[in-house]
C-alpha cells in the first residue's frame, strides 16, 4: 500500500487499509430492482473514490457540512467513505424526516452540500430547498432525470459513468489519510432533544474508533464473518457495526424490513446486529407460522422453549451466573445451587429433547448464526430468555449516539444473564444519586460515562452542554441503573425525556404532549413507549370540557365520570383527534402517532408526581401506573 499508515489511525485510514488488505473479498452484497451484486473491498473504495473526485470538483472541502439525506443502500457506505476521505462532515438523516426538522438541522448545522436518495425526495422538500440560499450543490442518488430548478444538481448515474481512473488519482485519494487527525470530526448527528429541537452530536475520528478498536475482541470478530444489516445506515448503531465488518474484512448484506426473514435463511449469518422489535417480529413470525400449522405443534414448541428457558436459567443460578446486587448467606446461596441442580437433574432428559426440537428454529435463522447483537433499546427479560432458549446466544448491549455508541455489553467474557454486561473496555462508568454523590452496588442511580468514545459537546448549544457534563468530565447519559456486586449494569429507567422505541427510534415526548394539551378536553399528557412498540398517552382530562366534546361528537349526555373514562367509544374518538394534530403535515413522524390513550382519573400533584417548579417526574410517572403502561401497549 502506498505510503505507510500514520501512527494514529483515522476511520478513514482504517477503511483503505482494509480495501488493501482484503482487496478481492466480498465487502457488500444488495440487491437493485430484481437483480444482486457482490461488491469486492477493491471496487468499493474505487467507487468512494469515483464519488470523492466529484465531489471535490463541486468544491466540497475539508469542513464542509454535507446533509447525507437517505435510507439503508450500498450507495450510502460509498458516499461514507467518500465524505471521509475529503475531511467532509456528514449529517447524516433517514429519508421519513419531516421537512420543517430537515430545514432546521440544514440551517443549524450550516450544510453546504445535500445528498438526496432520490428524486423523488427531492421534490417533496423542493419548496423548502429553494429558499435555502448557502446550498453549492445537490446530489440525487437514484434518479433518470434530475429535476434542474436547481442549477447545481448532479446524478450518481452520470458520476459513476466515468470510471477511468488514473495513477494520479489513487495516490491523491490515498495521500488525504495524512491530512486527518484523530480529533477531526467525520459526522454531526442530530438526535431529539428536551425542549423539542434536534441537538447535533458531533463525533470525531477517535470517537469512533475507539469503538472499532475496542468491540471486535468482545464479539471475537472474524474474517469469515457475514453480517445482515437492517437498521438504518445513518444510526450510529448500524454504523458502528459496518465500520466493524470493514474493518476485519467481513462481508455484510443489505436486507430490509420486508425481506430480513427470507434473508436470515438465504444468506446463513453468523452475526446480526438488532434493535429489540425485530426480535419481537420474529418471535411473533415463529409463533403465528406454528399456530397456522397446527394448534397442537404451537403448544408443543411453546412447552419445548418453557423446559429449555427453565432448564437454562436454573443452570446460571447453579454456575453463580445471575445478577447478585447485595451480599447472600453462604447457606442461602447453597439451597439455591442445591435447588437448581436438584430441577436440572428432573429437566435433564426433556431438555436434550428440546434442544434437539429447537435446531428447527435455527434454521430459521440461517443455521449459522453464532451471535446476535440487540441495542437501540433494553430487550425485555422474556424475549432475552426466549432467544437464549432456541440456543442462539444474545449480547444484549448497552450505548448512546454522543458514545460512538458503545458504553457497556454483555459479550462473550460476561456470563451474567440479564444483565447488560461490564462497561466496555477502558471506560470509567459511576452511578451518582440526585446530590451528585456515588451510590453503591444495588442502588439506582443516574449512568455517568467518560472515556475516548465519549463526544466533547452538541453543535452551538452550550446550554445543553453545560448540563450534559459534570466538572470532572463525565458525561450525564440520563439514564437511571444499578450495577451488580460483580461490575455488571442494569438498566432501571430514564431520568431524560427521551423515549426509545422496541425499533430504535428516538422521541421527544414535550413536543408531542405540548401539541396534546392544545385540545381543551387535555389539562396534561404523559407519554408513553419505551422499549415499546408503539406509543401510548396518560391523559388527564378536563371533564367538563370532555362532556361538551361528548355532547358535540355523540350528542348524548354522560351518565359518570367514571362511565365516561372507560367508554371506548370516547376513547376511540379522541384519539383519532390527537393523532389528527400529529399528522406528518404538521411535521410528525408515522412512527409518532398514538396506538392508544389511557383516561386518568386524578391530577398531577407536586411533591409526588410534578417537581416543585411543576415539571413532570416521569419515572415517578411510569412507575405508578406501570400496570396500565403496559396493558395499554401490549
Amino acid at each position: 500500500m502506498p505510503g505507510s499508515a500514520p501512527p494514529q489511525s483515522t476511520l478513514f485510514d482504517m477503511l483503505l487499509t482494509s480495501c488493501y488488505s482484503y482487496a478481492e473479498r466480498t465487502a457488500f452484497v444488495y440487491r437493485s430492482v430484481n437483480s444482486e451484486f457482490e461488491v469486492s473491498y477493491s471496487k468499493f473504495m474505487d467507487d468512494a473514490l469515483i464519488l470523492a473526485r466529484a465531489f471535490k470538483q463541486r468544491k466540497m472541502i475539508k469542513g464542509s457540512k454535507v446533509m447525507l439525506l437517505s435510507d439503508n443502500r450500498y450507495a450510502w457506505i460509498v458516499t461514507d467513505f467518500a465524505l471521509l476521505s475529503l475531511g467532509a462532515v456528514s449529517v447524516p438523516r433517514g429519508s421519513d424526516t419531516p421537512t420543517q426538522e430537515l430545514e432546521f438541522i440544514l440551517e443549524h448545522a450550516e450544510c453546504e452540500f445535500l445528498i438526496i436518495e432520490t428524486e423523488q425526495l427531492l421534490k417533496a422538500h423542493e419548496e423548502m430547498l429553494k429558499k435555502l440560499k448557502h446550498l453549492k450543490a445537490i446530489f440525487v442518488i437514484v434518479a433518470e432525470k434530475v429535476n434542474r430548478w436547481f442549477d447545481h444538481t448532479y446524478s450518481y448515474n452520470d458520476i459513476l459513468e466515468e470510471r477511468i481512473l488514473t495513477q494520479e488519482d489513487r495516490d491523491s485519494f490515498v495521500a488525504r489519510r495524512y491530512g486527518l487527525s484523530l480529533d477531526d470530526p467525520f459526522t454531526m448527528i442530530y438526535t431529539s432533544g428536551t425542549t423539542g429541537t434536534p441537538k447535533g452530536v458531533v463525533l470525531t475520528h477517535r470517537n469512533i474508533m475507539y469503538n472499532v478498536r475496542t468491540l471486535p475482541e468482545l464479539i471475537d470478530l472474524r474474517e469469515s464473518d457475514r453480517w445482515v444489516s437492517i437498521l438504518p445506515s445513518w444510526h450510529i448503531f448500524e454504523r458502528a457495526a459496518e465500520y466493524l465488518a470493514l474493518s476485519s474484512g467481513c462481508c455484510t448484506v443489505y436486507s430490509g424490513v420486508k425481506t430480513f426473514a427470507s434473508d436470515l435463511e438465504k444468506y446463513q449469518p453468523t452475526l446480526v446486529a438488532t434493535v429489540p422489535r425485530l426480535w419481537e417480529s420474529m418471535y411473533a413470525k415463529v409463533n403465528q407460522a406454528l399456530e397456522k400449522q397446527s394448534p397442537r405443534k404451537a403448544r408443543i414448541f411453546n412447552l419445548l422453549v418453557k423446559i429449555s428457558a427453565r432448564f437454562n436459567r436454573h443452570k446460571r443460578i447453579f454456575l453463580g451466573q445471575v445478577p447478585v446486587f447485595q451480599r447472600v448467606f453462604i447457606l442461602r446461596r447453597l439451597w439455591q445451587k442445591l435447588t437448581a441442580a436438584i430441577v436440572m437433574v428432573l429437566l435433564f432428559v426433556p431438555n436434550l429433547l428440546a434442544k434437539y426440537k429447537l435446531q428447527a428454529v435455527q434454521e430459521k435463522f440461517g443455521g449459522r448464526l453464532r451471535m446476535a447483537i440487540s441495542g437501540g433499546g433494553s430487550l425485555p427479560l422474556y424475549l432475552e430468555e426466549w432467544i437464549d432458549a432456541v440456543g442462539i446466544r444474545i449480547v444484549n448491549a448497552y450505548g448512546m449516539t454522543e458514545c460512538a455508541p458503545a458504553i457497556a455489553g454483555r459479550a462473550l467474557s460476561c456470563e451474567v444473564f440479564g444483565t447488560l454486561g461490564p462497561p466496555t473496555k477502558d471506560t470509567e462508568l459511576r452511578l451518582v444519586d440526585e446530590s451528585g454523590q456515588t451510590v453503591s452496588s444495588g442502588q439506582v442511580g443516574e449512568i455517568q460515562v467518560r472515556g475516548e468514545q465519549v463526544f466533547s459537546g452538541y453543535f452551538k448549544n452550550a446550554e445543553e452542554n453545560a448540563k450534559s457534563f459534570t466538572e470532572d468530565g463525565f458525561f450525564r447519559t440520563g439514564d437511571l441503573g444499578k450495577l451488580t456486586l460483580t461490575g455488571e449494569l442494569v438498566i432501571t429507567g430514564r431520568s431524560k425525556e427521551i423515549i426509545v422505541l422496541a425499533s430504535g427510534e428516538n422521541i421527544d415526548p414535550s413536543r408531542i404532549e405540548s401539541t396534546l394539551t392544545q385540545l381543551p378536553f387535555v389539562s396534561d399528557a404523559v407519554l408513553v413507549g419505551q422499549d415499546k412498540k408503539g406509543l401510548g398517552a396518560l391523559i388527564v382530562p378536563d371533564f367538563d370540557q370532555l362532556r361538551d366534546f361528548v355532547m358535540q361528537k355523540f350528542e348524548r349526555s354522560v351518565e359518570s365520570t367514571e362511565a365516561l373514562l372507560k367508554d371506548k367509544q370516547v376513547i376511540d374518538r379522541v384519539k383519532a383527534e390527537m393523532n389528527r394534530l400529529l399528522h406528518p403535515k404538521q411535521g410528525f413522524k408515522p412512527f409518532e402517532k398514538l396506538q392508544n390513550i389511557h383516561f386518568l382519573d386524578k391530577e398531577f400533584k407536586m411533591g409526588d408526581e410534578l417537581t416543585n417548579t411543576l415539571k413532570k417526574k416521569r419515572h415517578v410517572i411510569e412507575a405508578k401506573y406501570h400496570e396500565i403502561i403496559g396493558k395499554l401497549l401490549k
